[in-house]
């Protein structure tokens, strides 16, 4: 399907989570559209993302900071400290199993947010908020489990698409700092993209100022949608 056949819309305009003194806005499709696979993997090429069921992408009045990133797996080449953290992580244990909910994965979730988001409205979740935020029905939602043991300690939600893999959302346990958790996943989906013969792991959005975003620039190379062309950008 072509994006010129689905009507989009812009949202209203809201404080920017990222850079301070800005205002945001989001393009998403018609919501009366039925959503599927396909539809969702023709909208990641086009650097949109998911959110539940909600499909966006930023667009701003003045500006473009956001820009959609992604990792060409074949390519990619672990530096000295993505090294070192594999080998920290030997001990852990990794399962794919299709996403839902479980009292285990919730109460990782809440210790998470309660730790590391205790700002906009994120900490103290309820299971509704975990449901409405992670997976959908239509997508194709993959939790990778990140385990010590039988403990679960990581949980990187990832949609398989035709387009690649998406990382959508990775929470961990916040006493496990020392292991960059948080890398391993990222580290992990990069493998699992190849395993399944796909050719790019969607990163979502980069933004050169934000402290926040310039993790991902450590995973080269980078490419970021500029001017709707897919380009490398440095760290």
């Amino acid at each position: 399907m072509s994006s010129k056949h689905i009507q989009l819309y812009l949202t209203a305009e809201q404080e920017c989570s990222y850079l301070p003194g800005r205002m945001s806005s989001n393009i998403v499709p018609d919501p009366d559209l039925p959503m599927d696979l396909s539809i969702y993997s023709h909208f990641i090429k086009l650097g949109y993302r998911r959110s539940g069921d909600y499909i966006y992408r930023p667009h701003c009045n003045s500006c473009e900071e956001c820009r959609p990133c992604r990792i060409p797996v074949e390519n990619f080449s672990p530096r000295r400290n993505q090294l070192r953290c594999l080998k920290r992580n030997q001990d852990l244990r990794l399962n794919m199993v299709k996403a839902g909910f479980t009292d285990e994965y919730f109460q990782l979730y809440s210790n998470y947010l309660n730790a590391r988001h205790t700002e906009g409205g994120m900490a103290n979740p309820q299971p509704d908020d975990f449901d409405h935020f992670l997976y959908s029905e239509w997508s194709n939602s993959y939790f990778l489990e990140v385990r010590k043991d039988e403990r679960l300690l990581a949980v990187a939600v990832t949609d398989v698409t035709p387009s690649g893999l998406s990382a959508v959302y990775t929470y961990f346990d916040p006493a496990e700092s020392k292991r960059s958790l948080g890398t391993f996943c990222i580290l992990q989906q990069i493998q699992q993209a190849k395993e399944m013969q796909l050719e790019h792991l969607y990163m979502g959005y980069w933004i050169k100022d934000c402290q926040k975003m310039k993790y991902k620039t450590d995973f080269q190379p980078m490419e970021a949608l500029i001017r709707d062309i897919w380009q490398p950008i440095k760290p």
